[in-house]
């Protein structure tokens, strides 16, 4: 039996691992520290203030910056938000730098730049899950390291081919689900939506779809763009269409488990899909629209896929989905997205880039320099919430029939 592994797990600054979670970064990182310190191994988390003490892990600080009256008064200052997130992490990687931070391995969550950025001055090794399309900041810090000091994984092989022009060498590991804590459910007559209440998860073309089945639906999850949920999912709430709100773990897999069925709508390219397993695990067949990771995913014994933006393909669609045994949903869950293969996989990319390490100097000046790049203008700060339309991009993915509807607007 191998050794246990003293690993740093890095998160975000700004969301505590607990229930409710924030989203579905925050639960997966949740679970893969609970299954680390499970296996045997010690675990040290950054994440945001207020996290879930019941899992027995060692917390890495997250410094609140204090700025003097005279930094605070300077018309340069960047926003409040951004100062926070740099000062957050600039401190934890000088921390991680330090020779006597005693982990073996830093497991990299987070969306932020500066991990990736600060990377190669560590002596311990990094490993980078990707779990978002590539943003700017990202790119960045990837140009100008050439992507030394950390290995890569992506969530699925769709998130995987997107980063590929600046990591080239992406291991992929698919987000696994906890089946004890995904249990199956007996169904029910409801149609469920679930996730964060945001534009690019369109939680409205749910209820559009679900209007034209002529079925109950029931929404769950944080109301992450408040004015989104005024103009879009507010005035259409009525006795057919509810919101069940912000959900622990335990209710949301009770209502899961008793939907008939769960729309997956997002308006992005969706990097895995972490609900649609969550719901096949509770044996609810899913109607998705295929973005992204979902088609990887998702075959004829766990639901059904539809082109993106197509609602009435997705309405005529939820039949066929009923019709699934719910045991053979279930099956088809524990089959493909099993979190016990997630975290074997991740604990054997550890041991390799352990080794790895291990082969190589350790001394820094021994490292030849990061590419370095001439430096030029640019305003592209923000990844655009919804992709051109008709978003599905099956390229390296299993071939997958995908129903399209009459062309109706949604």
């Amino acid at each position: 039996m191998s050794a246990p592994l003293r690993v740093a797990l890095i998160a975000s600054n700004r969301f505590p691992l607990c229930q409710p979670f924030a989203g579905g970064l925050e639960a997966h990182v949740w679970h893969l520290a609970r299954s680390l310190i499970d296996r045997g191994h010690e675990v040290s988390l950054f994440a945001g203030s207020g996290s879930d003490l019941s899992l027995d892990c060692a917390a890495l600080t997250v410094r609140e910056l204090l700025l003097s009256a005279a930094a605070q008064a300077d018309p340069s200052l960047s926003p409040a938000a951004f100062m926070s997130d740099h000062h957050a992490y600039l401190s934890l990687m000088m921390q991680l730098a330090d020779p006597r931070s005693g982990f073996d391995i830093v497991h990299n969550h987070s969306l932020h730049h500066l991990p990736v950025a600060m990377a190669p001055m560590l002596d311990t090794p990094m490993l980078t899950t990707l779990h978002t399309p590539p943003t700017p900041w990202l790119e960045s810090a990837l140009d100008v390291t050439g992507s030394t000091g950390t290995r890569f994984a992506a969530v699925s092989r769709h998130t995987a081919s997107a980063w590929r022009h600046v990591a080239p060498d992406v291991t992929v590991v698919p987000n696994g689900v906890d089946f004890r804590r995904w249990p199956l459910g007996p169904g029910g007559n409801n149609l469920v939506w679930f996730g964060r209440i945001t534009a690019e998860k369109a939680p409205h073309m749910a209820i559009a779809a679900a209007r034209r089945a002529e079925l109950p639906l029931v929404l769950a999850g944080p109301i992450s763009d408040t004015a989104y949920f005024r103009r879009a999912i507010a005035p259409s709430l009525d006795d057919h269409v509810q919101c069940a709100g912000h959900l622990d773990h335990d209710e949301l897999a009770r209502l899961v488990g008793r939907s008939a069925a769960a729309l997956v709508t997002p308006a992005w390219h969706e990097p895995y899909g972490l609900v649609v397993a969550e719901a096949m695990s509770c044996g609810t067949p899913v109607v998705a629209f295929a973005c992204g990771g979902i088609p990887e995913i998702v075959s004829p014994q766990g639901g059904r896929l539809v082109a993106p933006n197509d609602v009435q393909a997705m309405a005529d669609e939820i039949p066929a989905a009923l019709s699934l045994a719910r045991i053979d949903v279930h099956r088809h869950a524990v089959a493909r997205c099993s979190a016990e293969a997630m975290v074997t996989a991740y604990l054997d990319l550890y041991r390799t880039t352990i080794d790895d390490r291990n082969e190589k100097p350790h001394d820094r000046l021994l490292r030849p320099p990061p590419r370095l790049r001439s430096p030029q203008s640019s305003h592209q700060h923000l990844r655009p919430t919804s992709p051109p339309r008709g978003c599905i991009d099956l390229a390296g993915h299993p071939k997958t029939s995908v129903r399209h509807g009459p062309s109706t607007p949604a």
